[in-house]
């Protein structure tokens, strides 16, 4: 435990970014697996919404700093190519 006031503030703060970052990152995983799931349930138009929800929702987490932009661009590569051979 900290002595100080303001580092026990800090001990605090991380704990509260900690429980932030961990419910968005594990958003973040659920609505990419509904998108792989809707893509392997072959359903064009839901595969389509879900897609442009997991792109923007990894935009978002990139933007806070909740991974890397170039993770960030990685993963909506892989998931728009995902989406480009299941609708052909």
């Amino acid at each position: 435990m900290p002595n100080i006031k303001s580092a026990s503030k800090r001990v605090e703060i991380a704990r509260q970014r900690t429980l932030r970052n961990v419910a968005l990152k594990s958003n973040l995983k659920t609505v990419i697996k509904r998108f792989v799931e809707a893509v392997e349930s072959k359903d064009l138009e839901k595969s389509k919404t879900t897609l442009l929800r997991a792109l923007r929702t990894v935009d978002k987490a990139a933007s806070k700093g909740l991974i890397h932009k170039n993770t960030a661009a990685r993963k909506k590569s892989r998931l728009q190519k995902l989406f480009n051979t299941s609708a052909s």
